[in-house]
């Protein structure tokens, strides 16, 4: 796989010689760091650096077997971005995260883009790692959800973002656009199974130490390939591999390696006035062979997305406001096998529907209203625990 990461951009620079510029094509997933409202006001402008970010906030409401913890309110996220066109064909983009009011703040994004030609430009700093659709793409005033989909955060594990380089490109051929982007990064750390989860859980291996230095020596790779047909949507595959454990240190052998491997397939289509969009996740974790049958070495999930616009029009002095419906369907299991010792299945998986409504006042703010159902199978398979709930709340771009 490193061997590929290494000549992908090239072959693909030698066909796009022979191409148009990609800049005619609309923007493909990869650049979606780039599609903010902020930048793109900046470049009519011709600005050399901007400043922009996002806010959300929602009300929560969930019962759990009709036990609830009643009526929250909560300060979701306050995002900060800083762009800057350093010079012709150079840019440099970061994203500073403010989750849960203050509770977290996280540098979520800060690169650095040399453009060589379309097809073939060098990334590095940290980056968001191009697994499935939504890692890259998450900004909340995008989405008419206010939960981000579970097999996004719970197996890919988004958001996640890396330290590394590498290269991305845009090679058109006809009315379509083939892209890539292909990464060495530090990767996933040692909480992959030492967690509070009680699982195997790749997001738990997102310690902050990663972007200081790996804890094996060992980078992880990723890849994703995409096409997109304009005013139709993008079809992409991708994969992200490499070890999690400490293994060796100070010139020591530790423990075994072992490897955390995920691929995703995703899609996002618009068909007449409605958008349908979703992904799939397949991971596999290597684990040590005493651990025992609670952590799982395979796990799958997925979520598709319907958002469909009801109404068009205006209300009181706004004009062009979109009300639309949507609806999530979402199932995952985090520990694909069987018992050794019995050869029953084991049964840690999880069923959701989430269904919606938005009012958008421009593309770039809404008002947004979910009722979540969803049924919790534990590892014994027990019958499901039922959760139900409301949640209420805005997002928007600034």
């Amino acid at each position: 796989m490193k061997k590929l990461i290494l000549l992908l951009p090239f072959l693909l620079l030698l066909v796009s010689a022979a191409a148009q510029e990609a800049d005619s094509i609309d923007a493909p997933n990869k650049d979606a760091v780039y599609q903010r409202p902020f930048i793109l006001q900046g470049e009519r402008g011709s600005l050399a650096a901007a400043v922009g970010g996002y806010v959300e906030a929602n009300t929560n409401y969930f019962a759990t077997d009709g036990i609830s913890d009643g009526f929250s309110m909560e300060m979701r996220r306050f995002n900060i971005f800083l762009y800057s066109t350093l010079k012709e064909r150079i840019r440099f983009i970061s994203e500073l995260e403010f989750e849960h009011g203050v509770e977290e703040i996280a540098l979520e994004t800060a690169l650095l883009d040399f453009e060589f030609n379309p097809a073939l430009i060098f990334r590095a700093g940290i980056v968001l790692v191009p697994i499935g659709y939504f890692n890259q793409n998450h900004d909340s005033p995008k989405w008419d959800f206010v939960d981000r989909p579970l097999v996004s955060t719970t197996i890919i594990p988004a958001t996640y973002s890396d330290i590394g380089f590498g290269f991305h490109g845009t090679v058109p051929v006809g009315s379509l656009a083939l892209t890539y982007e292909t990464y060495l990064l530090n990767g996933l750390q040692d909480g992959v199974l030492n967690n509070t989860e009680n699982r195997t859980f790749l997001p738990a291996g997102k310690n902050e130490g990663r972007f200081g230095q790996d804890n094996n020596g060992s980078p992880a790779a990723a890849l994703r390939l995409a096409v997109k047909k304009r005013k139709l949507g993008e079809v992409g595959i991708s994969s992200f591999a490499g070890y999690y454990n400490t293994f060796k240190k100070d010139g020591l052998r530790l423990d075994e390696s072992r490897t955390a491997w995920v691929f995703a397939f995703d899609y996002n289509f618009s068909i007449g006035k409605g958008q349908m969009l979703g992904e799939a996740a397949l991971a596999k974790i290597e684990t040590p062979k005493d651990i025992g049958p609670v952590f799982g070495q395979t796990q799958w999930g997925f979520h598709a997305d319907f958002i469909y616009p009801i109404l068009n029009g205006n209300l009181f002095q706004w004009k062009n406001l979109q009300l639309s419906l949507a609806l999530r369907l979402e199932a995952l299991d985090y520990n694909v096998g069987a018992f050794d010792e019995t050869g029953d299945p084991i049964s840690d998986h999880l069923v959701s529907v989430l269904s919606g409504i938005s009012l958008r006042f421009s593309p770039n703010t809404l008002l947004r209203a979910n009722y979540r159902y969803r049924w919790d199978t534990d590892l014994l398979g027990n019958p499901p625990a039922k959760t139900a709930g409301f949640q209420f709340g805005f997002a928007s771009y600034f």
